[in-house]
């Protein structure tokens, strides 16, 4: 069960608690649902009593009292608490942790693409700077990894070192209706364009070549493209700080573990991960993210998510080999299934922002 999944599982207990009489509240159109802090239980935590409280005239333990036995039987459920005030700590079936896992290491970089927006034909149209095409460029990317059919122009042909240093690539050159539609393979059979985007971001304050192809790229896709991006040496040093270091040392160290456990003599295996909920539920939103950052042609928001889901799996890795005389359990092949899954979603993601996933740092 997905965080998305989940909040509506939540809403719908919230709703049958409405229906039977037992609370007096309109049901919220969203509930927060979140890996319990410290002082939690299970997966997931969710603090709808405490937001339902005031407009039911109860208190949240009341109102937590009167869900739980609501949520406790929803299917992929297998137990509910009350924590601190009147937080509803929810643990799930594993199988579905297990299934997410499987599916990302059975489908690897493509996991997350999918056909949402098929049938839509998008033409991306931008001026002659370099963030734009940039930005054209690797939200075309992410829209054809959701089905879109997409073509990309610019006012003018761009510079030859745009091309050749930071990997763009531009369909043609001149006004917006100027280019022939195309189709999934580069032909010119598809339907004409039904949506044409401007692509205008606040253009780069000086010239992202000197960073090189990976290090640009990340300087101009990583802000909000109302955001002026920094161009400086930052993005080079290999240091916690930079994010684009912490994304592909996350990565690198995911390819690491997995030839360190095969010289030990174990493989991935999926299975439960104790703890582990905030990971998977990075994971499991992965999709979505993907979708919307398709959506509002938003590359900055698939850079974003690929710190988060780096940061979650920094701090998982050190556990997924034994240590000293310790043998190779259960719980290591299932840490280790689930760090090569966020590893592959990081190189997944890289390669959409046109970005190389190296094995080694």
């Amino acid at each position: 069960m997905t965080p998305v999944e989940l909040s509506r599982t939540v809403l719908h207990a919230v709703r049958r608690a409405v229906d039977e009489g037992e609370l007096s509240v309109t049901v919220p159109a969203r509930a927060v649902v979140e890996p319990p802090g410290p002082g939690g239980w299970g997966d997931y935590a969710t603090n709808i009593a405490l937001q339902l409280a005031r407009p039911a005239g109860q208190p949240p333990l009341l109102v937590a009292e009167v869900l739980r036995p609501y949520l406790a039987g929803a299917d992929g459920v297998t137990g509910v608490q009350i924590t601190g005030p009147g937080f509803l700590n929810i643990a799930l079936d594993g199988a579905a942790s297990v299934g997410l896992v499987q599916r990302i290491l059975r489908e690897g970089l493509r996991y997350g693409h999918s056909d949402a927006l098929a049938g839509q034909v998008v033409q991306l149209h931008c001026p002659h700077e370099v963030r734009a095409v940039v930005v054209a460029d690797a939200a075309a990317r992410i829209l054809r990894s959701q089905g879109a059919l997409v073509r990309t122009s610019c006012t003018a042909r761009p510079e030859p070192e745009w091309e050749s240093v930071l990997g763009v690539r531009v369909d043609a050159y001149g006004g917006p209706d100027a280019p022939a539609p195309l189709d999934a393979h580069g032909g010119s059979d598809a339907p004409a364009p039904v949506d044409v985007v401007t692509v205008r971001p606040v253009p780069a304050p000086t010239d992202p070549l000197p960073l090189g192809r990976d290090a640009a790229r990340w300087a101009l896709l990583q802000p909000a493209a109302h955001d002026r991006p920094r161009i400086n040496a930052d993005h080079l040093v290999q240091r916690e700080g930079n994010p684009l270091f912490r994304v592909r040392y996350a990565h690198a160290r995911s390819r690491a573990v997995t030839r360190n456990a095969a010289d030990l003599g174990f493989a991935a295996d999926p299975g439960r991960v104790p703890d582990a909920a905030h990971v998977e539920a990075l994971l499991a939103d992965h999709p979505r993210i993907l979708t919307a950052a398709a959506r509002d042609r938003a590359p900055d928001r698939l850079a974003r998510h690929l710190v988060t889901v780096a940061d979650a799996a920094l701090a998982l890795l050190p556990a997924v080999l034994p240590c000293g005389e310790e043998k190779p359990s259960a719980a290591h092949r299932a840490r280790l299934a689930l760090a090569e899954a966020a590893g592959t979603v990081l190189a997944g993601g890289l390669a959409l922002l046109g970005i190389d996933a190296p094995d080694h740092l």
